[in-house]
């Protein structure tokens, strides 16, 4: 389908941070950009530091930090000085507990105000923070405590006894377990540390352990099609990239009310979620309970948020209640929304123009470049269905590929696509935020790079004007009688149709063609499937896709999803073709 571009007005572009983006790409320099650091006393830079401890003895000190909105209702408001005090004493924690730097600290916590403060205490104390998700069952966290040989776990007393008491004798490493909700009187848990009391007993100050950038500092596992996790290391100096991508692609200024709905055990959450707003000076809301469409609307009106930032996926729930907005939702403070973690539709981009009355704006990037990398930007003209333009600062290519689809690779040579061909999206390596190897894993690390460019495993094409172009990952293509298949555009087309709320697209096998396209679709509230829509659906398809369209549509209740929301079509190959599931540990329904 064709889409028109969504334009901005000339307030829009006047009052953003980026205002002139060719020239901007032109005169930008990280070395320039790093002057905004504030370095620590004496030299060396730290993720803490830059978040919270530079914004003492400022007028930012007593300003809100962190609002965080607890599922039962109770808000609790943590200011700079505050946050900066407490995150002191957690390290305080550390060091008296023998805990040094270097050593991983994983953090098994939903969205409570203890998972920041932690992050901010092990960053002071020089140590690596492992965000583990809190929905992970028993095994994953296994998985991930052992891989990454921590030595240190924060966590509940529910986590604690229900996912790892069991595994604790089998994680040598594992030599301390923090509880954060036990209080200072209750009785000792198992061999756990109940944090409450731990806290109470120590300083406010703490000297932060002093970090180069290229010290260690966090651990974000991503999980593969097969086999165990990996995990991708990332480095203080990172908060460079995380500082310019939040003002350049999210628009975030001081003063900002913003709320990213990623959940901080994954990358989303811990950039965007944590670091580089509070480097900003914003005031960040964290809440606690899931999602429920009319829980977020009246977040979104008594907060006042004026930046959004939430996946596509709950941006598609949200239009399954249709255009009208509940009653007494106000959105007259929000400025700019933007979507992550998987491409976005075109529909949900106009929707959000429509009703939310901002259009959406997509981004590109993954948990191996550690920061926003391609963005549709506050003063440019957005066009829906891309993932917009490269940031200042970041070089970006497409290279033509070989037969598995990857980019191909000659004596070390890569060769480049022309415009509107399909290809490898690569990356310039250098930027500030790219991830510094897979732990333990230095080959898989090797195979990532080529002729100095980062190969994403992503296939897009870049259009004349530069803008680029979601294609899938190389090994979802569906290659179909000569015909290489996008999932992603027949999934925004299938999604265009009135009936259909959510699809998820995929090949399978054909004698004559190879492969043809079947599309798993979810209907909207209200829609049955019958034969006749199943025929509507079909045709709708032809009529938009012509040859690329799908041959075969199963109707699903629900489409599988990992935790940060994307369509596990992986998931739907293998059970479709009775294939091994491989790592499942970040379904969205794995317990």
């Amino acid at each position: 389908m064709r889409w028109e571009p969504v334009d901005k007005t000339p307030q829009e572009r006047a009052e953003a941070n980026l205002k002139a983006y060719e020239s901007s790409c032109r005169e930008f320099s990280w070395d320039v950009a790093r002057d905004a650091l504030d370095g620590l006393p004496g030299g060396g830079v730290n993720i803490a530091h830059e978040a919270v401890d530079r914004h003492r003895g400022t007028p930012l000190a007593d300003a809100p930090a962190l609002r965080w909105l607890a599922a039962a209702g109770d808000v609790t408001t943590l200011t700079y000085a505050e946050l900066a005090t407490l995150s002191n004493r957690f390290a305080h924690v550390l060091r008296d507990l023998g805990v040094r730097r270097g050593e991983r600290v994983c953090l098994l916590l939903g969205r409570t105000p203890e998972l920041y403060i932690a992050c901010l205490g092990a960053w002071k104390a020089g140590c690596v923070v492992v965000p583990l998700f809190s929905a992970f069952g028993p095994e994953p966290v296994r998985q991930r405590l052992e891989i990454s040989g921590a030595t240190t776990l924060i966590t509940t007393v529910d986590h604690y006894r229900r996912k790892i008491a069991a595994n604790r004798a089998v994680l040598p490493a594992l030599r301390h377990v923090l509880v954060t909700d036990a209080g200072i009187d209750d009785p000792q848990v198992d061999d756990t540390v109940g944090l409450t009391l731990a806290m109470a007993l120590v300083e406010d100050e703490f000297p932060i352990v002093r970090t180069g950038p290229e010290d260690p500092a966090l651990l974000h596992f991503t999980s593969g099609t097969t086999g165990m996790p990996k995990g991708a290391v990332h480095v203080h100096g990172a908060v460079l990239a995380h500082r310019v991508t939040a003002r350049y692609a999210l628009d975030l200024r001081p003063g900002d009310i913003f709320w990213c709905t990623a959940d901080p055990g994954w990358v989303t959450g811990m950039t965007y979620g944590v670091i580089a707003p509070l480097m900003l000076g914003v005031t960040l809301i964290s809440d606690e309970a899931e999602f429920d469409a009319q829980r977020w609307y009246d977040i979104l009106t008594a907060e006042r948020v004026s930046v959004w930032y939430t996946a596509p996926t709950a941006l598609r729930m949200l239009m399954r209640r249709g255009d009208e907005l509940p009653a007494g939702t106000d959105l007259s403070c929000l400025r700019f929304v933007a979507s992550v973690g998987e491409p976005l539709n075109p529909e949900a981009v106009v929707w959000g123009k429509r009703v939310l009355g901002h259009a959406v704006h997509d981004n590109w990037w993954q948990t191996e470049t550690g920061a926003i990398m391609i963005a549709n930007l506050a003063a440019e003209q957005i066009r829906p269905g891309s993932m917009g333009r490269p940031l200042p600062g970041i070089e970006a290519t497409i290279l033509r590929r070989g037969r598995d689809g990857r980019a191909a690779i000659t004596d070390g040579q890569v060769e480049y696509a022309q415009a509107g061909e399909v290809g490898e999206l690569a990356l310039r390596t250098g930027w500030p935020s790219m991830f510094r190897g897979y732990w333990n894993e230095p080959e898989k690390y090797a195979r990532a790079f080529a002729a100095g460019w980062y190969l994403s495993g992503d296939l897009a094409r870049r259009d004349s004007d530069g803008y680029y172009w979601f294609v899938g990952r190389a090994d979802d293509v569906i290659k179909s009688a000569g015909h290489l298949i996008g999932p992603f555009e027949v999934e925004s087309v299938l999604m265009a149709h009135p009936a259909v709320a959510e699809a998820g697209v995929i090949g399978t096998p054909d004698p004559v063609a190879g492969e043809l396209v079947k599309a798993f679709v979810q209907l909207r509230p209200g829609r049955d499937a019958s034969q006749e829509l199943y025929d509507d659906i079909i045709a709708f398809g032809r009529r938009q896709l012509g040859a690329v369209a799908p041959k075969q549509i199963v109707f699903t209740d629900a489409l599988p999803h990992t935790r940060s929301g994307k369509v596990m079509r992986r998931l739907l190959k293998a059970r479709d073709r009775g294939l091994p599931e491989g790592d499942i540990s970040t379904l969205e329904s794995a317990q």
